[in-house]
């Protein structure tokens, strides 16, 4: 029997209601989960209260020491200054917690070459972490709210993605997935843009390995559309490949 790969993915806390019961979860959308278990492989879901309290680099080093892959989710917009910002009137949403918890993790992720896979938040902390910076309010930029056209409501992002990349392997060239972000990539040191909407907003980065990379082939891949609230996967396959593969 071929071993299953155990990918995690971040989560929210947040108050919510289920049963009879009104309380903090940590919780994210069952989408996630279920586009992993597509391609045979076991989620398992990683709580924004990590055990060792302040010693978030010791919980986030013993998760991924037990993860084939790592997915970043999406959600609320990062502190700004993470990245020495100060803040837009539209950015909201900011979860200390997560952003550290979640940071932690990447740094974990890192030292150990583990297959990492950004979405949509998940990828603008991933520049975060690196030392990038991000548009707080993407419509400011490219006039229009087609990324995020408001509420619960996904727009569609066509992306066009670059013909070598290692999303292209799985994807092709080109993408029409739903979105819903009103934030983006500005800049990304350590990574390539592999992807593009036609106004310009990077869409999908991946990792560039460095001389003394002792993980040059990693597979360390950002992406701003949600591939687990479309029909098609591909990202995530291509994560479980990866975390197949190590």
């Amino acid at each position: 029997m071929n071993k299953l790969s155990v990918i995690g993915i971040s989560t929210y806390r947040e108050s919510a209601s289920w049963g009879v019961w009104h309380q903090v979860a940590d919780l994210q959308f069952a989408q996630y989960a279920d586009a992993v278990v597509e391609f045979d492989a076991v989620p398992v879901l990683l709580t924004p209260a990590p055990a060792g309290g302040a010693d978030l680099p010791g919980s986030a080093a013993a998760v991924v020491a037990r993860l084939d892959g790592l997915i970043i989710a999406g959600g609320a917009d990062i502190d700004p200054a993470r990245y020495d910002a100060t803040p837009h009137p539209e950015t909201s949403g900011i979860r200390p917690d997560r952003d550290a918890w979640e940071l932690a993790l990447l740094d974990a992720a890192d030292a150990r070459g583990l297959p990492t896979l950004g979405i949509c938040r998940g990828m603008q902390l991933m520049a975060v972490h690196a030392g990038g910076t991000l548009v707080q309010h993407t419509p400011d930029d490219v006039g229009h709210t087609g990324h995020s056209p408001g509420g619960d409501v996904f727009g569609t992002t066509e992306v066009q993605l670059e013909t070598t990349s290692q999303l292209a392997d799985v994807q092709g060239g080109q993408v029409s997935g739903p979105c819903h972000h009103h934030q983006s990539v500005a800049t990304h040191p350590g990574f390539v843009a592999t992807g593009r909407s036609a106004d310009g907003t990077v869409e999908a980065m991946e990792r560039v390995a460095a001389e003394d990379d002792p993980h040059p082939s990693r597979f360390c891949v950002g992406v701003q559309w949600h591939p687990e609230m479309g029909p098609d996967h591909a990202p995530i396959e291509a994560l479980v490949r990866a975390a197949g593969a190590d």
